[in-house]
């Protein structure tokens, strides 16, 4: 059967709404390209250098708990209202950061958007399931993983202008002006409560894990302030504590917050969450580029933004390249993409801790490893998001889709707050400067590109059997037991 093209997503009434779920995605993601722009000159304006993994961390921690609030807010408020409440705390959180007069106040700000953003990013993946019929969700898909291009385009450029010219704030003035765009936008395409499927009654919010979660995270990036291995260890430990005395409580929930498979890497399930979980994780490095690029090779905050970008750029092309991917080339990109970040990475480590001294030729080396990450994760992202959707069990796909987020943020919440460590660690702060940045420089990239390596191979020994035997119709059994 021929994958259906964009032509049918974008016809016969689907246009708007997929216009919107896209939309949601791309509000939230121009706001990561912006503030990661722009925090070089925050911190030189502000303080809190040591804090600077923090802006990230915070935001993806609320990010993580709205998206765990979107289903309830699906249950009690319909598309609309759903969609109506996030665009709302993400527009106060963009105004506490926009009057930010210090480093703790910014981040306050940093983690309100990151609850409306977690909602808008997990409802524009509910969106897909109650409003799109499913041949059309890998095209659906694929095109919420290339709005990323979009703000890849965009962020850069409102967060390099403004940071040169000494207006960082007018910044997140800029994302609340299009917040408000994004909300007229909702007002008029999404469809009323009567034109979607009824919801099932909200569920007990799961504050105990939730909390849980968000502890592990923030234990791992507390610890981070204090440049002593021994401190860092003692907030590893702790954290691991907390998340191992949250998944306890994940398995016997009565409402959970992932698919009963999700913590079983042998089951298909849990061996796509693995495999994104890990794939993620080699993403999240990203956080320190543009401050690298400046302190090394002098680029300014704009030319830092857009090699920065370079990233989600090879994500979107990799994502629309293979989102029409026939069955025998799914098993082989699941693997192949995050073998690809992992090169990317490694050779980063190589080439970003010596300084270019302005030569473009170093400079265009630099992006064109960049968008070798990015091209890695896009080859592999849409046919992993497809696959939990269809190798989850009947009565929990509408789970699965909800979670996909959520995977997605507490894995790159834990690898920000990492990368943290790593970067202090490696004297970013101290001795700070070109050869603090060096050395942070190596260890992050050569550290984080153990991810997606083990991403690559477990794809390869606990996703590929399953998709060729799928594929092939065989009665022989996969090796990892469980359903598909």
């Amino acid at each position: 059967m021929a994958t259906p093209g964009w032509r049918e997503l974008f016809g016969s009434g689907h246009g708007g709404r997929a216009v919107a779920l896209a939309a949601g995605v791309t509000l939230h993601a121009v706001n990561i390209f912006v503030a990661a722009t722009i925090m070089p000159s925050v911190v030189a304006e502000i303080g809190g250098l040591a804090y600077y993994a923090w802006n990230s961390t915070l935001f993806i921690v609320g990010s993580i708990i709205g998206s765990a609030l979107a289903s309830e807010l699906l249950a009690r408020h319909g598309v609309r209202g759903a969609y109506r409440l996030a665009t709302a705390a993400f527009a106060a959180g963009t105004l506490v950061a926009a009057l930010a007069p210090a480093m703790p106040v910014l981040l306050a700000g940093r983690g309100i958007q990151g609850l409306g953003g977690g909602m808008l990013f997990a409802l524009s993946y509910a969106l897909i399931r109650l409003v799109l019929p499913q041949h059309l969700w890998p095209r659906a898909i694929a095109l919420v993983s290339g709005t990323w291009g979009v703000a890849a385009l965009s962020g850069p450029f409102v967060g390099g202008i403004f940071a040169e010219i000494g207006e960082w704030r007018l910044a997140f003035w800029a994302v609340l002006a299009a917040t408000a765009a994004f909300a007229l936008l909702c007002a008029r395409v999404l469809p009323s409560p009567a034109a979607t499927p009824a919801a099932a009654a909200p569920p007990r919010f799961p504050i105990r894990r939730l909390a849980l979660l968000a502890g592990a995270a923030l234990a791992i990036s507390g610890a981070s302030v204090i440049p002593s291995l021994w401190v860092n260890a003692a907030g590893l430990v702790v954290a691991l504590a907390l998340l191992h005395w949250m998944t306890g409580l994940e398995r016997h929930a009565a409402v959970r917050l992932l698919p009963s498979d999700a913590l079983r890497p042998a089951t298909p399930l849990g061996a796509v969450y693995l495999t994104m979980a890990l794939t993620t994780v080699g993403t999240n490095v990203i956080v320190f580029v543009p401050l690298l690029l400046q302190t090394l090779h002098g680029l300014t905050p704009l030319g830092a933004g857009y090699l920065t970008v370079l990233q989600a750029l090879g994500w979107t092309a990799g994502s629309l390249l293979s989102s029409g991917s026939g069955p025998d080339r799914v098993a082989r990109g699941m693997a192949l993409g995050p073998a690809v970040m992992a090169l990317g990475l490694a050779m980063l480590a190589w080439r970003m801790p010596i300084a270019s001294h302005g030569d473009p030729a170093q400079v265009a080396l630099l992006g064109a490893l960049l968008a070798t990450v990015g091209i890695g994760v896009g080859f592999s992202w849409p046919h992993l998001l497809t696959r939990v959707m269809t190798v989850a069990a009947d009565g929990e796909r509408s789970l699965a889709s909800s979670s996909i987020s959520t995977v997605q943020l507490v894995s790159s919440a834990f690898a920000s707050a990492l990368a943290g460590v790593v970067a202090n660690l490696a004297g970013i702060t101290d001795p700070g400067g070109p050869a603090g940045a060096a050395n942070a420089a190596l260890w992050l990239f050569g550290l984080f590109a153990l991810g997606p390596l083990a991403a690559a191979t477990a794809a390869a020994l606990l996703i590929g059997p399953a998709v060729r035997s799928a594929r092939t119709g065989s009665s022989t059994p996969p090796p990892a037991p469980g359903r598909d």
